[in-house]
């Protein structure tokens, strides 16, 4: 494989893992727990203990999906706005860091918007054609 190809390749990859990234926020947005479980492995290293304290898990992307359904079943709407993404690929593994805000949306309440404020620290694995996420670590910085 000529230099061409290769940095060809690596733009690709980055995009594609870059890509996982955008489509985990905007399905949870959406709120497509199917298109949300497909985008973990079957065994993700998953911790959200800076925001919910509690131990680091070892889930799969099913359960995380149904997780997230149930906490987000009252939630009338969500929005994810993510940027400042690093990647980094080396072979079928890939991270990438990211900051991001999420905010809850429920109307019929005194408080109707909450926002999330904090960063995400993935790692993912070359499965075929697709990446998916086998390691997920949310880094709060506040919630307003």
């Amino acid at each position: 494989m000529h230099d061409t190809e290769r940095a060809l390749k690596r733009l690709i990859d980055r995009q594609t893992v870059t890509d996982t990234v955008t489509r985990l926020f905007v399905e949870t947005d959406r709120k497509n727990w199917f298109a949300v479980a497909m985008l973990f492995t079957d065994a993700v290293r998953f911790d959200v203990t800076s925001l919910a304290g509690g131990e680091p898990a070892t889930m799969s992307g099913k359960a995380i999906a149904a997780a997230w359904e149930a906490g987000l079943a009252d939630v009338k709407a969500v929005h994810h706005h993510a940027g400042n993404v690093l990647v980094d690929v080396e072979g079928d593994e890939a991270t990438a860091y990211c900051y991001a805000t999420a905010t809850h949306y429920k109307p019929d309440t005194d408080a109707p918007l909450t926002t999330f404020v904090g960063a995400y620290d993935l790692h993912l694995v070359r499965d075929g054609v697709h990446w998916r996420i086998d390691a997920f670590r949310y880094e709060s910085k506040y919630v307003a």
